[in-house]
């Protein structure tokens, strides 16, 4: 990998994690648009890394707050009946899809799930849910209204995010909204519950690279990527909280659409593959 498509797709990372328009599905289609070879899913998985820095230090305050007190929790039950005590166990339980999930179907996920017609599909799939849910959602209880069933439905559109071209923010907004989240709120949650599943998933691929089984992608493209990331992430995750308080979902709706038409049109006529 040379120091320009590190760059590229690190700028990538960062600008697509927490919009909901899918990061995994641009780390596959922008090398694909280029000639570039395709980085793999475990690229996509360590990359990340760099955006949960950003959500770590964007939420820093949040988090400080929710470990503190779910910790408190555990000794006290007067402390767990907390909202911050409980948001704790809430991003625990919406973590545990994924993670079942995740260990079950790895090898398809990192092989056959990356399939450019699947990633289009899902591209305007998903849009369309994410129109329905920004429609329909009442948008009329804030972020301390979670509740224990939203934090499982929640958890388990998370999961869907393991199919390229769905979108971990964008699943898991749309859950949200489904719920009768404002759109603050369900963005809100769907970062902080990012934490954990992009942590667990990086760290699990970052062994490869210790190890050296990626060796065409080299440790200072790796930095460079993730440390873009991190700060285009930073960025995005401020820019779509200020948004949704006055904006609906339907540019990214429509952005998704025409990107999936356009990447089954290409795929189709052999123009990518």
């Amino acid at each position: 990998m040379s120091y320009a498509e590190a760059i590229v797709l690190g700028i990538a990372q960062g600008l697509t994690e927490f919009l909901p328009i899918s990061s995994t599905a641009h780390l596959r289609i922008v090398p694909a648009f280029v000639g570039w070879p395709d980085p793999g899913a475990a690229f996509t998985a360590v990359v990340q890394l760099g955006t949960l820095a950003a959500v770590l230090i964007y939420f820093r305050r949040d988090l400080a707050r929710i470990v503190v007190a779910w910790l408190a929790g555990l000794r006290s039950a007067e402390r767990r009946r907390d909202f911050d005590s409980r948001m704790g166990w809430y991003l625990i339980i919406a973590t545990v899809p994924i993670v079942i999930f995740g260990a079950a179907f790895s090898d398809s996920i990192e092989k056959g799930a990356r399939n450019l017609y699947l990633i289009g599909s899902t591209l305007i799939a998903l849009g369309l849910v994410l129109l329905i849910a920004d429609r329909i959602g009442s948008k009329r209880r804030p972020f301390e209204s979670i509740r224990p069933p939203d934090g499982v439905i929640v958890g388990l559109a998370q999961a869907l995010a393991l199919i390229p071209g769905v979108s971990r923010s964008g699943a898991t907004i749309s859950a949200g909204l489904f719920r009768g989240l404002d759109r603050q709120a369900a963005a809100r949650f769907a970062f902080l519950l990012s934490i954990p599943a992009v942590l667990l998933s990086g760290l699990y691929e970052l062994r490869h690279f210790l190890e050296g089984g990626h060796r065409a992608i080299g440790t200072p493209q790796l930095i460079v990527a993730s440390s873009l990331a991190f700060v285009v992430g930073y960025i995005s995750i401020a820019f779509l909280l200020r948004y949704l308080a006055r904006h609906s979902l339907l540019p990214f709706v429509i952005y998704r659409v025409v990107l999936g038409a356009v990447v089954l049109g290409l795929t189709a006529a052999g123009t990518i593959h």
